[in-house]
């Protein structure tokens, strides 16, 4: 009878250790997930930050093509 309580201890072990392991494995899971939603966030940001100076770099080409477009004034003498 000490044998089969003795396998049953381990068998009642190993699966506790297997239930504290899922756990372990969902907690990480839970992690993971929101640093790569912040990465996500994050990515959005600067997405969003280089459109704005995508178009200021435009405007700035825009004004500068408009000046060199202008014919030159001739000096007075």
């Amino acid at each position: 009878m000490a044998l089969d309580t003795v396998i049953l201890a381990i068998i009642i072990g190993t699966l506790a250790a297997i239930v504290y392991s899922l756990r372990i494995l969902v907690l990480l899971e839970r992690r993971i997930s929101r640093i790569d939603k912040h990465i996500e966030l994050m990515t959005m940001s600067v997405l969003r930050e280089e459109h704005k100076i995508e178009q200021e770099e435009q405007r700035m080409e825009s004004m500068v093509s408009r000046r060199s477009s202008r014919p030159a004034k001739k000096k007075r003498r």
